[in-house]
């Protein structure tokens, strides 16, 4: 069960909502059709579950409507899509990703995670699929110049007005813990290091890894931020050429191309960004053995994995202290 992850409803203009087990959800009138049909057909849906999985099927097929505006936010790269509606629900029979019922979408801005109030990410970072947006309709309508009279529907599920059960509740609350903390991080990173601080900090990640790294001069670098060796003195290959950037929107597909222009005989590019990187860039990663990205949501992983070995100073900027969360299987 969840949104449809990835860049395709991104590129072909949609949001999806899967549930292929239960066919066309045109066909279910109301919620008591859905329960009944979850029930038949979704023998392992917890019945505490089962309202709430209905008011999300029935809200996606029925209660939304054309020029309703939809908020997705896309954990593949941090980033937070906002569109219009634009028709009533399709089925799909053989879509690929199993998301075959769908709703057209005509997207009216794409903007990093950290445009926004963390209260208004929490808002947004709930763990089932669709609600309507309450608390902060004015500031994601605002992005898109549009007032507060417009109806936002969110691709994550409001249970106030559910019944739940409890492993359920347990998740949401375990992953919205983690969504916090990933904010948190590229925040911080972002008002406490400039741009040459971030490379600085790159290299001191990559020396919590095992590697040897220095950082470039600050000028005339040729796009490599910081070099990188196994070998105390780096005559060794493979040498690591990094490129750093400091920003939380979409890296174009040329910096990347940059990047592998300067790569010699022996030598690795490595892309590190707070954002993300558009399909191309993700595509041409896939074809070249010798290119690694690194995008926001990843290098906040490697973040947290080195933690404990970051100097005091990354430490004070980056406060965090470990904490132990339920590690259940999304329902």
């Amino acid at each position: 069960m969840g949104e449809h992850v990835g860049a395709r409803p991104l590129e072909e203009g949609y949001v999806a909502i899967g549930w292929h087990e239960l066919g066309d959800l045109r066909n279910y009138p109301d919620r008591e059709a859905y329960k009944a049909a979850i029930a038949e057909r979704i023998p392992d849906a917890k019945t505490g579950a089962q309202p709430v999985y209905a008011g999300i099927l029935f809200r996606f097929t029925h209660e939304m409507q054309a020029g309703d505006i939809v908020v997705y936010p896309s954990k593949h790269d941090r980033m937070v899509n906002i569109g219009r509606l634009t028709g009533d629900a399709t089925y799909l029979p053989n879509d690929d990703d199993e998301y075959p019922n769908r709703r057209g979408v005509e997207w009216l801005g794409h903007f990093p995670r950290n445009d926004f109030s963390q209260s208004a990410l929490n808002e947004i970072g709930a763990f089932i699929t669709l609600f309507l947006i309450k608390k902060h309709t004015s500031e994601f309508l605002a992005k898109i110049g549009l007032g507060a009279d417009n109806v936002v529907m969110q691709p994550s599920e409001d249970t106030s007005d559910e019944n739940t059960d409890d492993d359920t509740a347990t998740v949401a609350v375990s992953q919205q813990a983690q969504l916090t903390t990933g904010d948190f991080v590229i925040r911080r990173i972002m008002a406490g290091l400039d741009g040459y601080e971030f490379e600085e900090f790159v290299a001191h990640i990559l020396e919590c890894m095992g590697y040897t790294a220095r950082v470039t001069k600050r000028s005339g670098d040729g796009g490599v931020d910081v070099i990188a060796h196994k070998d105390r003195l780096g005559f060794e290959p493979p040498i690591l050429k990094v490129q750093c950037k400091r920003k939380t929107d979409q890296v174009p597909r040329p910096e990347v191309d940059q990047l592998l222009g300067t790569l010699g005989e022996g030598e690795f590019g490595l892309f590190v960004t707070l954002g993300s990187f558009g399909r191309q860039s993700t595509d041409l990663e896939r074809n070249r053995p010798k290119l690694r990205l690194i995008d926001g949501e990843q290098f906040v992983g490697l973040v947290l994995e080195h933690y404990r070995n970051l100097s005091p100073r990354y430490r004070s900027i980056i406060p965090l202290k470990q904490i132990f969360v339920p590690d259940l299987p999304k329902p």
